[in-house]
């Protein structure tokens, strides 16, 4: 059964075309450096925004019509893998990832649920065999079920501690079935409402301990995946525990998990950690912990994670340019964890926003390398810290002075002169490397 009737395949026309079916700037073998587009984007379709929501928001119901929501139960989850590939073969996308719960419903009890699981687990490895499309990652959801009330692994209860693993071993065993690239936590109920009922050292503990068995298991297995923790701050919890990344890294660093783990950053949730998207990239980057990217941005007139599509092309040039100085991206990737707006309910719309968010990353990636061949950014940080690189500058760097040295410079000075940090002056350069983008220059 086809379900994108009105849709053939997705390429690349150019800026010129008025094709909304068409890629204007995202040409998969177009070369930027020592990589195509494809090779340094690694693009990937997120299961749960394009094939299971619903449109629902918390003041309504959903909106979304699917031709796949006329079945129900495993006949649904049966018709979403059919869709699904015929999607990602129409978009021509690399990879694509997923929950458990977004491939197959849950049972009434753990074992039924694994039974479904394995029914589309195999359905889904027969379908690969025919596809260019990879998996990303693959997660648990240990968020959304009531059981997980008070968290999964920082539960105050031990047997939902125990669910919560057997679920991820499970999902450890379905990544290795299909070929998982990396593997993800997301702790989405991993955090706490108030400290007043909170024991804060036992559920950090605990969250150490369920981390480092994934880690046996995955070796126990031989699953050789690169996993991945995704920071946020807050919703569904007041406070999460990986709030953002410098506080992940904090925690692996404080359990010993630095070396099993990189993160999976979201561009939406580094808005609500109050951060900028580069800033969690840079951060993770020059710490050697960027592993992957949730591609989307956040409505700042809106506060809570709204998952829209990626269009900010400043956004999408910084973001970029971090990856690019990161040396891409490895076995991580640009997943869409990204929906259509309600408004927006045909099933067409599901290509539009893809087609736009992927034309979005091709621009900022194409701008971003021009501006790390012309040097831009790096000439300004050589003039900026260039006090830096010699004198009593270079002494502090080498490790060479002390308190004592540099209170003797100190009071020898008679003049400091500060340089201005020519802001406006930047952000007007970007914007120029932006434009010159779209004359073709």
């Amino acid at each position: 059964m086809a379900y994108f009737n009105n849709i053939q395949q997705i390429k690349y026309e150019g800026a010129a075309s008025t094709n909304p079916n068409a890629f204007k700037f995202y040409n998969p073998a177009e070369k930027i450096g020592d990589k195509t587009m494809e090779e340094y984007l690694r693009f990937g379709v997120a299961y749960w925004h394009t094939f299971v929501a619903d449109g629902t928001d918390p003041f309504g119901a959903g909106t979304m019509v699917r031709p796949w929501d006329k079945f129900t139960g495993m006949d649904q989850a049966k018709a979403r893998v059919e869709a699904a590939f015929e999607f990602f073969e129409k978009l021509n996308v690399p990879f694509f990832c997923f929950h458990d719960v977004d491939i197959a419903p849950e049972g009434d009890t753990l074992r039924e649920t694994y039974q479904n699981l394995d029914t589309i687990v195999a359905m889904i490895k027969d379908y690969m065999k025919d596809s260019k499309t990879k998996l990303l990652w693959n997660t648990v959801n240990n968020f959304t079920n009531p059981r997980f009330v008070h968290g999964a692994a920082t539960s105050n209860n031990a047997d939902i501690f125990a669910y919560s693993a057997a679920k991820v071993k499970k999902g450890l065993e379905v990544g290795k079935e299909l070929g998982a690239e990396n593997y993800v936590f997301w702790g989405g109920r991993e955090g706490y409402e108030t400290l007043l009922n909170t024991d804060m050292k036992l559920e950090m503990d605990n969250l150490g301990r369920f981390m480092h068995m994934a880690v046996d298991y995955a070796k126990e297995i031989n699953f050789d995946a690169q996993f991945l923790i995704e920071p946020k701050p807050k919703e569904p919890t007041t406070h999460q525990y990986d709030f953002d990344v410098a506080t992940g890294y904090a925690f692996l660093q404080n359990y010993g998990l630095q070396d099993h783990f990189k993160f999976n950053i979201e561009a939406n949730h580094a808005t609500l950690a109050g951060h900028t998207f580069e800033h969690e990239l840079r951060y993770a980057r020059v710490n050697g912990m960027l592993g992957s990217v949730d591609a989307n941005q956040g409505d700042p007139l809106i506060g809570w994670d709204t998952d829209e599509f990626p269009t900010d092309l400043y956004a999408t040039t910084l973001a970029m340019y971090e990856i690019i100085k990161n040396g891409g991206l490895g076995r991580g990737g640009l997943n869409f964890d990204a929906k259509v707006r309600r408004g927006s309910f045909e099933t067409d719309d599901l290509f539009h926003a893809h087609i736009a968010g992927m034309d979005s990353f091709a621009i900022g990636l194409k701008v971003a390398n021009k501006l790390i061949e012309d040097q831009v950014f790096e000439n300004i940080l050589d003039d900026r810290y260039s006090s830096y690189k010699e004198g009593i500058g270079l002494d502090i760097v080498e490790g060479k002075t002390d308190f004592h040295k540099l209170e003797d410079y100190a009071l020898g000075l008679t003049n400091i002169e500060n340089k201005s940090g020519r802001l406006e002056k930047i952000k007007a350069t970007v914007n120029q490397y932006l434009l010159r983008t779209f004359a073709g220059e």
